[in-house]
């Protein structure tokens, strides 16, 4: 019985304590609280408010400062321009990039140092900028110079395609036609390559270098007759050139063996 009243005593004791500990936190939390509050109270009395978060717009440019950059880049441009003429090519690469660190985006830089890099045989860096620029403008210069760098690489069927859609917004151009019947040989597009250098050659009549190209592709057609007019057309234009006329001597002569077998 002792035991009892002492075990009950010992746990009305505990609750007790508990009770009181978390009375007394209750009470710190919300003296803290009404603390917090007073003083944000006085601060708006004082006249302070809450500062809302803001978007930090990026500034713009000055006119001015935009005015001085382009100034900038054209000297630098027609710097390139007369290293070009005296073939400092190294010194034109270097100015064209200096050119677009003040303005990256600028388009006719970036078409400079692209045609730098076609005409000095970097066809890889060429693509790339070419094709870069294409994003951004469809200039029919551009897609004939992205064909000839997939050319230069050997990437006949990609140079195909570049050629056609220069050919595409310049169908009357002799040379883009012939531009693609050259790449469509290439690619060994035999069937393809035919009209289009016919279409150029009716324009350019006394471009030999095409005309071979027309007769190549009438043999690997098996269309000798026309193979064999189109050398007659060199002949004319060059009637010194033995491998020509050896060339029409072959067709010939399997023109006749063709005749005995069928006779």
């Amino acid at each position: 019985m002792i035991y009892a009243v002492v075990f009950i005593g010992s746990l009305l004791g505990i609750v007790l304590l508990v009770g009181l500990r978390i009375l007394l936190k209750q009470r710190t939390i919300r003296r803290f609280v009404r603390s917090v509050s007073q003083r944000f109270e006085s601060a708006e009395a004082r006249g302070a408010q809450l500062v809302e978060e803001t978007i930090i717009e990026k500034p713009r440019k000055n006119p001015r400062t935009s005015a001085i950059e382009m100034q900038q880049v054209r000297s630098l441009v027609r710097s390139a321009e007369k290293a070009w003429k005296q073939e400092k090519f190294d010194e034109v690469e270097h100015l064209l990039i200096q050119a677009l660190t003040i303005h990256p985006h600028e388009q006719d830089v970036r078409a400079q140092l692209a045609k730098l890099y076609l005409t000095t045989n970097r066809e890889s860096k060429a693509e790339a900028m070419y094709r870069e620029l294409l994003q951004q403008h469809d200039d029919v210069s551009f897609h004939a110079n992205l064909g000839l760098a997939y050319y230069r690489q050997e990437k006949y069927v990609e140079a195909c395609y570049a050629y056609q859609e220069a050919l595409n917004r310049d169908p009357k151009n002799p040379e883009r036609s012939a531009a693609l019947g050259r790449a469509c040989i290439a690619a060994k597009r035999f069937e393809e390559a035919a009209p289009l250098l016919e279409k150029a050659a009716a324009f350019l009549s006394r471009d030999t270098a095409l005309l071979h190209l027309l007769a190549e592709s009438y043999m690997q057609l098996s269309m000798r007759e026309k193979a064999e007019e189109t050398y007659r057309r060199i002949n004319r234009l060059e009637p010194y050139n033995e491998e020509v006329k050896a060339k029409m001597k072959t067709i010939r002569d399997a023109a006749a063996a063709q005749a005995v077998l069928a006779g």
